[in-house]
């Protein structure tokens, strides 16, 4: 199996590592083409990289991380209902470290949607076509090294005109015998007039150490489609996740993104990168994060509005606890013909204890000059002033923070159409504020 010593990071072997695993791989030119971009781009990025700033990767690099997955373990029915994470009136795709796993899944229809691994979409004219094309990849460390190595995904292509009747659950595994760098990719396609919801969900499945997961998803809007994306970011201590989103949007078409960070990982980076390529596409994002311990959560936006009459929103909202550490940093671009635009961002914070740190840092860019566009951020405590109320009706202390941090929630929690996804989203989330509030 080939591990990195416990002494040396895992960039200074890559080259030789990159060498031996790619011998047999499928699309060697473009993994090449990655490998030396990511090594242009300097490697692995460091505090001195400007937006990596306050995220630092290298103490996550170490301890003798494989490059190799490990022999799939057995699988049980029970191991899966086990996770908490099964979702009721859904289509099921079951990934074991980014493998599909048909046994366990319940896909749907064929003439609604193609589901199958991405080694094996290589002849999909979607996959063709939009595969490894994505705008802004090649300024993503991560996401080169996910090109050079990635070992399986999930392809996903909703067909043209088809209102896909139930979400497809993707339910991340991870399972290791040792510390485990795993490259998941995904290509998801929205052909014109279709409509697809996405639900990811993550658990740890037997880990023997710690799994660094750096995913790449491309997805695709096609003209007047739709897709809604929730991501439910959950997971174990022994899990640290770069997820890269890249998203291309066409005519007319319509994205959500629900991000939720509810997790014990030691470290959760968000890249999510929003393309408006063409006039009257709309794009929501909402994000909820709750970081304790010595937790750090990361998320990076960007939403790119390229053509006129295109509307973006963001509302991003966090809660800091213990010594955790929270990093939001949010970029609208508006080019120069991107006329009448109308964007909006918000991030907004409560921090609760004196140790927590948050740094946040909305964008705008402007080069169009008929626009909308408005961004903002706050930081702050639970009102004194809401808790004395609620206590002044009977109301535990305890009670009232849990209630006022939800308030505060409310708005992101409100968004979710899904009424299983909005359930277990406020299930995880009371979980940590009571165990927070209890400490």
């Amino acid at each position: 199996m080939t591990t990195i010593a416990s002494n040396i990071t895992l960039i200074d072997q890559l080259p030789e590592q990159f060498s031996e695993l790619s011998s047999n791989a499928q699309w060697l030119d473009a993994r090449k083409a990655a490998f030396a971009r990511f090594q242009a781009l300097g490697g692995f990025p460091t505090v001195k990289t400007e937006d990596w700033k306050y995220t630092n990767v290298t103490p996550y690099l170490k301890n003798g991380i494989s490059l190799q997955l490990p022999a799939a373990p057995p699988l049980s029915a029970e191991q899966l209902e086990a996770t908490g994470l099964l979702l009721p009136d859904t289509y099921r795709v079951v990934l074991l470290n980014g493998v599909l796993q048909p046994q366990f899944s319940q896909l749907p229809p064929a003439a609604q949607v193609t589901v199958c691994k991405m080694s094996e979409a290589a002849n999909e004219p979607a996959f063709i076509q939009y595969f490894n094309k994505s705008k802004k990849l090649e300024e993503h460390h991560f996401a080169q090294l996910n090109t050079a190595l990635f070992n399986d995904g999930l392809f996903i292509e909703a067909k043209a005109k088809v209102l896909v009747e139930q979400p497809i659950h993707v339910i991340h595994l991870y399972h290791n015998t040792g510390n485990l760098f795993v490259q998941p990719r995904h290509l998801w396609v929205v052909q014109p007039g279709a409509h697809l919801q996405v639900i990811e969900s993550a658990a740890g499945l037997n880990l023997a150490g710690s799994v660094f997961v750096n995913s790449v998803i491309e997805a695709v809007t096609s003209e007047r489609a739709q897709l809604d994306h929730y991501q439910l970011q959950t997971g174990c201590q022994q899990t640290r996740a770069i997820n890269q989103t890249l998203v291309q949007q066409h005519g007319k078409s319509l994205y959500n993104n629900y991000t939720f960070t509810l997790c014990e990982a030691d470290l959760v980076r968000n890249n999510l990168n929003i393309s408006l390529d063409a006039e009257r596409t709309e794009t929501h994002l909402y994000g909820f994060y709750i970081a304790t311990g010595n937790q750090l959560v990361d998320n990076h936006t960007s939403v790119d509005h390229r053509m006129p009459h295109c509307e973006s929103n963001e509302l991003y909202r966090g809660v800091m606890m213990d010594k955790a550490t929270g990093v939001f940093n949010g970029k609208i671009y508006v080019h120069e013909d991107a006329q009448k635009t109308n964007a909006f961002q918000q991030n907004n914070n409560l921090v609760i204890s004196p140790t927590a740190n948050i740094y946040t840092k909305p964008q705008l860019e402007i080069f169009a000059d008929d626009v909308k566009c408005s961004h903002g951020t706050t930081i702050g405590q639970v009102s004194d002033e809401a808790l004395f109320y609620l206590k002044a009706r009977g109301i535990g202390d305890e009670t009232a923070r849990i209630m006022l941090v939800k308030a505060f929630a409310f708005d992101i929690t409100a968004q979710v159409k899904i009424p299983a996804v909005r359930k277990q989203v406020e299930l995880l989330a009371s979980r940590y504020l009571a165990a927070a509030v209890n400490n």
